[in-house]
């Protein structure tokens, strides 16, 4: 669930792509029937003239306010506005939807990390500084898609009815990268703390000074779904994949308990996180 494997929608997922360009196509044609440059549209609807070249051009999913400001002043009747529920659905990549609908279903979610904070608890900023570090980097566009996606998945955290239940289980060197600087890792050690004390989410820490460590191989995570299934998701270099056959995700469950009987329990890991964010 870290998702720092995943690309951008023009990478591998087409069908948004061209649902974007459609809608960028219906926004240049209202714009030009209405006799407006870019730039002029941008003024009235409080957007720069790059942003709106940018929708036009089916590289940036117009927010819902946009669409209504646009329809609102090229006098387009509703049409644009009625095109939000299609931008919705392409607004991010088609795997981070798969792997939201799966989150969506599942009564648990456990997590191993290794590198940086799991996605799901990230802070915005940290979310940024994590999508900047990117090489080759990623484009304006590409950092904003991708970081609205990665937001949008955390609402599963602390939603109503405390389902699903979480663990996560993060490396100390996770903890200790100062991803975006020092302030920002502090403000993630903080929020940490935050959802740690949440009924559903339990933090555990695995200590570097620990001898074993199970999770030397790399994060992965598990989705134990309604059904009474659990699949599998790991992240590597280049490639960001769902688990579903039966002997490999035994083996990460069975991988993820030794991992987690290894780590210090929840309360002991709260408290280690509380010194490190006053050693920070």
């Amino acid at each position: 669930m870290n998702g720092d494997g995943m690309e951008p929608y023009g990478a591998d997922d087409e069908e948004s792509a061209a649902v974007l360009r459609t809608v960028g196509r219906v926004v240049k044609a209202c714009r030009e029937q209405k006799g407006l440059t870019q730039a002029e549209l941008g003024t009235a609807i409080r957007y720069s003239e790059e942003q709106v070249s940018s929708v036009e051009r089916g590289r940036r999913a117009p927010s819902p306010t946009f669409l209504e400001a646009a329809d609102a002043i090229l006098a387009a009747g509703g049409l644009l506005v009625a095109l939000q529920k299609d931008v919705e659905q392409a607004r991010y990549p088609k795997k981070v939807r798969d792997l939201a609908k799966l989150e969506a279903e599942a009564v648990e979610i456990c997590a191993y990390d290794n590198s940086v904070v799991n996605g799901l608890v990230q802070t915005e900023e940290y979310v940024r500084a994590v999508f900047g570090s990117r090489r080759p980097a990623f484009s304006k566009d590409e950092v904003e898609q991708l970081v609205a996606a990665r937001l949008a998945r955390q609402g599963i955290v602390g939603g109503n009815g405390m389902v699903p239940a979480f663990n996560f289980v993060h490396d100390e060197a996770a903890l200790r990268r100062p991803v975006g600087g020092k302030m920002v890792l502090r403000r993630q050690l903080e929020r940490l703390l935050e959802v740690g004390h949440m009924e559903n989410v339990e933090i555990q820490v695995l200590p570097l000074d620990s001898e074993d460590n199970s999770g030397l191989d790399g994060p992965f995570h598990l989705l134990r779904l309604k059904e009474g299934i659990t699949v599998g998701h790991s992240d590597a270099q280049l490639t960001s994949r769902l688990i579903s056959g039966r002997r490999e995700v035994q083996i990460l469950e069975l991988r993820y308990g030794i991992v987690r009987a290894q780590a210090l329990a929840p309360r002991k890991s709260l408290a280690f996180i509380e010194k490190l964010l006053g050693e920070t």
